[in-house]
């Protein structure tokens, strides 16, 4: 079998050029086939599939609609945040007659506009889903008032298709996969479901409709958010070549030990990578994510003056690390309310005379709930003197669904929280607090201001805001109550898990591996036992960073990059290639120009000195082929080649020296560049080629 490389180059060394000017293209049967004056066949860059069926079953959109660039009614520079929930709250009026919304002031979506320049006038718009079952007939009516009120475009999900793509792929696949969970039996975490990524699929596909519906392709930046949507790049890209799109994953994202057992593992990879910018937490994370395209993809990153970027067919993909932050004025308003100061001092009055050590956590498996009243336990075990002293606060947020896993999380808390209650408890003092319920946001600020220290025990986490919310009010506000004697103001503690996304920017704190019982109570037991002074250097530092590092200055900084990363977009061609997940665009130089066969042997004609290089596994001879020995048509053809006084041919290979010149022997006139160019023969002798042997002989 001949591969379709060297055929071309035997047409080529015999002088039959009329093969290669019509690439196969031959005449029809019957009488009469002079075909001199045919014009040569067009070809088409040949598509790819990597998930036969996925697209096809989902997508209604025309094959032309790949290359589209068609505008939508609404225009001007906008910034078009994309994630699976809103930041709207909406609830149907009592009275049954209509729906009522609000701004959720708590979801970070709604504070990153005030990360966007000054000097830019950029209309935000939301796309999302609503936390509100709106019936079909009310439908219309509540995406127009969203949009004419808020600036947001609803989502609306089919129930059925709403609880396979949240409640299957995102909560029974992705989440427990992101946090480093294999689902060994069927009885822990979810297998893998085909029906459930399909749905995934087509919520996605969902989405990209509502966000086209809006889009003006040549000016909006559509910034997509964490792990719900990681295929909705590929819709997008595919519609519209030259769209500005940027990613944010507030999640972590896995080794690619972990990472490599998802079963569409490449086909999310792809899609991530139609992005122009990917936002990660930390270096780790953005590490996982490079080491996976490598490994699986055979792609590899590039770090030049700071940044970092994967060349994907032509496209350069940026790589921006930026943890998240708190909003300041918005936490600093309700640490103003009036009634704090009346929470902070009923909370002090049931605390009287005890140390408060904090936790704040969902309840949730992977946030440690568990290790840390272990790790409580274990501290009053080894320093009795805290016994009677010390308090756990654990507020536990309730998460929606019934898990069995969350049910046994729970059941086993609370049995732990009785059990050191009645070994260590006497009355009027409880060491552990359990407060499972959800708290509003002036009574965790209240639960903050008293606590000497937080501690988050997560096992793995994206990036976890408490301990930021903790330091700003332990910073204090003028005006609020500071009565407390050896709980002044502008101190604070924290011990937090070394496997949280906020951990490397708090360098002042006291980070513990959370599986290590014993090393989290001595923890514990140093961030109550510091000194003042300790505890005040240690706080300053934090807040610091803190007040200058927010969610305006995360959003700010990614939207600077996203831009920098978009600045070539109109400079290059572009054209998709590919099917389904395997859909990319290849970006090129305007300048560029595709060679086709004519040029080639225009060229090859009126040159008259000519060089030729030739590989030879998948050039002279097929990858696939298991005999690597060439025939004799391959030996002929280099030997023709050579016999043209106008050619010097050479084969460059990292094959041995010993077996080239045992294939090629008959070959005189055939230069031979073996190793890679370590023996170089020409015209049947090898030179001194060696630059090690040059050098010892000098």
């Amino acid at each position: 079998m001949f591969s379709r490389s060297y055929t071309n180059l035997l047409d080529l060394a015999n002088g039959n050029l009329s093969a290669l000017d019509y690439c196969g293209g031959g005449g029809g049967t019957g009488g009469g086939g002079g075909g001199g004056g045919r014009p040569p066949r067009a070809r088409r860059m040949q598509r790819t599939s990597t998930t036969p069926g996925t697209f096809a079953d989902l997508d209604e959109d025309r094959a032309g609609s790949v290359a589209s660039d068609a505008q939508s009614s609404l225009a001007g520079d906008r910034l078009i945040v994309v994630a699976n929930t809103l930041p709207v709250r909406g609830e149907r009026r009592p009275d049954g007659r209509g729906w009522s919304f609000s701004w959720d002031e708590d979801s970070l979506l709604f504070h990153l506009r005030d990360g966007l320049p000054d000097d830019m006038d950029m209309e935000v718009l939301y796309v999302g889903s609503l936390h509100a079952d709106v019936p079909p007939a009310d439908q219309d009516d509540v995406a127009q008032a969203l949009l004419d009120r808020f600036r947001c475009i609803p989502a609306f999900l089919p129930k059925d298709l709403c609880d396979r793509f949240y409640h299957g792929f995102c909560k029974q696949t992705l989440w427990p996969l992101i946090h480093y969970m294999l689902p060994y039996s069927a009885d822990h975490g979810g297998r893998f479901d085909r029906s459930h990524w399909e749905a995934y699929v087509l919520a996605n596909k969902l989405f990209s409709q509502r966000v086209i519906e809006v889009l003006n392709p040549e000016d909006d930046y559509v910034w997509i958010h964490d792990y719900h949507l990681l295929a909705l790049p590929s819709f997008l890209r595919r519609r519209f070549n030259r769209l500005r799109i940027g990613f944010f994953l507030h999640s972590p994202f896995p080794s690619s030990e972990l990472y490599r057992s998802l079963p569409v593992r490449d086909e999310i990879l792809k899609s991530l990578l139609n992005c122009d910018l990917i936002g990660f937490h930390t270096f780790d994370y953005a590490r996982h994510f490079l080491s996976c395209c490598s490994r699986m993809l055979g792609i590899d990153y590039q770090s030049k003056r700071g940044y970092i970027g994967l060349d994907y067919f032509g496209r350069t993909v940026g790589i921006k690390i930026m943890p998240v932050g708190i909003n300041m004025e918005h936490l600093q308003s309700l640490l103003q309310q009036p009634d704090l100061e009346r929470k902070v001092a009923e909370l002090r009055n049931q605390f009287s005379r005890k140390t408060v050590l904090l936790g704040v956590d969902d309840m949730d498996i992977f946030k440690g709930i568990d290790l840390k009243i272990l790790a409580f336990e274990q501290m009053l075990k080894a320093h009795p003197k805290w016994q009677g002293r010390a308090v756990l606060v654990q507020i536990a947020n309730p998460k929606g669904g019934s898990r069995k896993e969350l049910e046994e999380l729970q059941a086993k808390i609370e049995q732990s929280c009785k059990r050191i209650n009645d070994q260590f408890g006497r009355p009027g003092y409880s060491p552990v607090v359990l407060v499972n319920r959800a708290l509003s946001s002036v009574k965790r600020m209240a639960y903050y201001t008293i606590a000497e220290c937080v501690v988050v025990t997560a096992v793995r986490d994206g990036m976890n805001l408490t301990p930021y919310e903790y330091i700003v009010c332990r910073q204090g506000i003028p005006g609020l109550d500071g009565s407390g004697g050896d709980r002044p103001r502008g101190k604070s503690m924290l011990v937090v898990s070394e496997f949280i996304g906020c951990s490397p920017s708090l360098s002042g704190a006291i980070r513990v591996n959370p599986w290590n019982i014993e090393s989290t109570a001595e923890a514990m037991h140093e961030s109550i036992a510091s000194s003042d002074n300790e505890k005040q250097l240690r706080h300053e530092k934090h807040y610091r960073y803190v007040s200058s590092h927010d969610v305006a200055y995360w959003s700010k900084s990614f939207i600077h990059d996203f831009e920098r990363s978009c600045r070539d977009h109109f400079r290059r061609r572009c054209w998709g290639i590919g099917l389904g997940f395997g859909f990319r665009v290849v970006a090129l130089d305007r300048n560029f120009k595709k060679l086709t066969v004519d040029s080639i042997v225009a060229d090859y004609k009126k040159s008259k000195s000519r060089v030729i290089l030739l590989d030879y596994d998948g050039t002279l001879v097929p990858q696939t082929t298991i005999d690597k020995t060439p025939n004799e048509t391959i030996v002929s053809m280099m030997n023709t080649l050579c016999a043209d006084k106008k050619n010097v041919v050479f084969i460059v290979s990292g094959r041995g020296r010993d077996s080239l010149e045992k294939w090629f022997y008959s070959c005189p006139e055939l230069g031979i560049a073996a190793e890679h160019g370590y023996f170089m023969r020409k015209f049947g002798t090898y030179l001194n080629s060696c630059l090690c042997l040059q050098m010892d002989q000098r």
